[in-house]
């Protein structure tokens, strides 16, 4: 038993993360202290006056636990990881969890070459970005390869030099092929030094060097070289206007704005390096509610350079920050080198991170109208459904399809939609083990049943284990089952629930003469629908998608033979007499019911094997 007052009594005066748990155990929050004495203390004093957000979060505690580190610089970076693996509802939460790509050069080698990295690790390499999209990176590096010819090899040069034939690129004319000593190392590396300054930003040059080449083949009327030249100008062109000069001291920076809502905020971060605007992107959060302005931008700029491997020398905010000086110190231990935070008051700097406001603002807007579209075709789709059928609230609808074809083992699919979405981590498939031939009746009620004993069973177990349902498979049911079909297939889904002393409300998606769905099918009647409403389409998309899972798992059993005719267990059955069988009897069930002298009468049987076919079925 948790004692509130006896462990608020034990709380060191040192510096730590506290966890914060409800009646579930699940962490619904995470903070750090100086103080975890003074710090969480404070959340219990009925005298503090605390938001609305942070008074629910207190009355939902049922108890608590800290962990001690040796400073409040430490306490930070276990706060940001228990946050990224707990995800607790009370904390600001990014959404999005971006990396992104470098241009790694191998300066230590003798001939370096430049390759795409997705992270910048402590090596003897020297690396470039980061760059805001995979896109742009390649093209820098496919440039740099094409205009002064870097090898992509991993030949140990020059110890490897002439051992084996030249690669590829060579014969394509993107490679010196050093490997062949086709060139020196000193031209190497005056090559490689005019790559560098390419992938740096330093467009002029490399323009300048392509004319030439240019105008040197034109002279020589090799006008198809000349216009592969003019055809780089042109690529270095396009990337040179993606890159807007923005500053001219040559700093790295980083410009973070908010644009927020009561509920929903966005954060416009630009990337400006060597002076140089390269890209930019935005970041959902969560969980902001009543949070203030500069709290959720302190807990993103946290979060987000927690996860970043680059990290630049100086930050520019919106907003000031109340830990602005142990962030700084943090953000200093992981870049190796000074970081400032600043909050531009005035000129280009202020006017900069207005725009990465207004750039916000816009995301944010368009976002806004995204969610609504979708919420109107998931959640808002599941109410219209809920309203057709007279029922309160539906989070988790299940449906379940049989696919078979005549002579070979059903199987049967069930699929999951979770607030009008589809959840694949719950799909399953099952084998139909008990039935022989194509009854779909009596293959859903072996489907639908082995689904809720399984899931029953599973749950008594974890109960006697003392664990929650969320570790198990099948233990997770239904507010809502929708079998494709009428009044036959939810009798049989019916009979099962009510077997089992389950109250679940089904319901069957009826189709016309045409194969079109037409109405619902609940409680004995059939409900007329709006075709061209949300829930129709949401129905649908559940039709489509459990066809779609049994179909395929179908057709993936009987590409590796896993589905096979039942009369291929009979003794002195092959495939020859299979097929005759099935040729004169059409199913199974027929064949069960023939006599021996009927079996006989069957091309390529004899009295042997009709007996044996006889005697499996009796």
């Amino acid at each position: 038993m948790f004692d509130l007052e006896e462990e608020l009594k034990k709380l060191p005066a040192k510096p730590g993360v506290y966890l914060m748990h409800d009646r579930q155990d699940e962490i619904i929050y995470v903070g750090k202290a100086v103080s975890l004495k003074n710090r969480v203390r404070q959340y219990f004093q009925t005298s503090r006056k605390v938001t609305p957000k942070i008074a629910r979060m207190i009355s939902q505690i049922d108890h608590f636990e800290y962990i001690i580190t040796d400073s409040e610089v430490e306490a930070l970076v276990l706060e940001n990881n228990l946050i990224k693996e707990y995800m607790p509802k009370y904390n600001t939460m990014l959404k999005d969890d971006k990396t992104y790509p470098f241009i790694k050069a191998t300066i230590y080698e003798d001939f370096p070459r430049l390759m795409y990295a997705r992270q910048q690790k402590r090596d003897k390499c020297k690396y470039f970005g980061p760059f805001t999209s995979v896109g742009a990176a390649n093209d820098t590096l496919e440039l740099a390869h094409k205009i002064y010819k870097i090898r992509t090899c991993r030949r140990v040069l020059p110890r490897d030099t002439g051992k084996e034939r030249p690669c590829l690129n060579y014969h394509i004319g993107q490679c010196a092929a050093p490997c062949q000593g086709n060139i020196s190392k000193e031209e190497y590396a005056e090559n490689f030094k005019k790559a560098v300054r390419l992938i740096e930003g330093d467009y002029s040059q490399v323009i300048d060097y392509l004319k030439e080449k240019m105008m040197k083949a034109s002279s020589e009327l090799a006008f198809e070289e000349a216009a592969g030249y003019r055809d780089l100008i042109e690529s270095v062109k396009k990337m040179s206007v993606n890159q807007k000069v923005t500053d001219f001291d040559g700093q790295d920076r980083d410009i973070i704005a908010l644009a927020r809502t009561n509920e929903d905020a966005v954060v416009q971060v630009f990337f400006i390096r060597d002076g140089k605007l390269i890209g930019r992107d935005h970041f959902h959060l969560k969980g902001i509610m009543e949070d203030s302005n500069s709290q959720i931008v302190q807990d993103f700029v946290k979060q987000f350079y927690s996860g970043t491997p680059f990290i630049p020398s100086q930050i520019m905010l919106e907003y000031e920050i109340e830990e602005q000086e142990l962030i700084e110190s943090w953000l200093r231990e992981r870049r190796g080198g000074k970081v400032r935070i600043v909050v531009p008051k005035k000129g280009q700097k202020e006017r900069l991170v207005e725009l990465a406001h207004k750039n916000a603002a816009l995301v944010l807007t368009q976002d806004i109208e995204k969610i609504k579209r979708e919420e109107e075709r998931t959640t808002g789709a599941v109410k219209e459904i809920c309203s057709w059928l007279g029922i309160d609230t539906v989070s988790r609808i299940e449906s379940y399809d049989i696919s078979n074809i005549n002579g070979f083992q059903s199987v049967g699919s069930m699929v999951v939609f979770e607030g009008g979405k589809p959840r694949k981590s719950d799909y399953r498939k099952f084998k139909i083990k008990t039935v022989t031939g194509p009854d779909d009746y009596a293959s859903m009620y072996e489907v639908l049943s082995r689904r809720f004993v399984h899931g029953i069973e599973e749950k008594e177990s974890l109960k006697e284990n003392g664990m929650s349902d969320e570790f198990g498979s099948f233990t997770n049911f239904p507010d809502l089952i929708m079998m494709d079909g009428g009044a036959g297939q939810v009798h049989v889904a019916e009979k099962v629930i009510s077997e089992l002393g389950l109250d679940i409300p089904v319901c069957g998606m009826v189709k016309d003469d045409k194969h079109r769905t037409r109405g619902l099918f609940f409680r004995e009647q059939e409900l007329p629908i709006n075709v061209n409403s949300e829930g129709f389409h949401l129905m649908t998309r559940i039709q489509d998608e459990v066809h779609r899972f049994a179909i395929e798992y179908h057709r993936s059993l009987r590409s590796k033979e896993q589905v096979k005719s039942i009369l291929d267990d009979i003794p002195g059955i092959g495939e020859r007499r299979r097929k005759a069988l099935m040729r004169k009897f059409q199913s199974i069930d027929a064949i069960k019911n023939a006599s021996v002298e009927e079996l006989m009468d069957t091309d390529s049987m004899n009295l042997k094997a009709a007996e044996s076919v006889y005697e499996f079925f009796h």
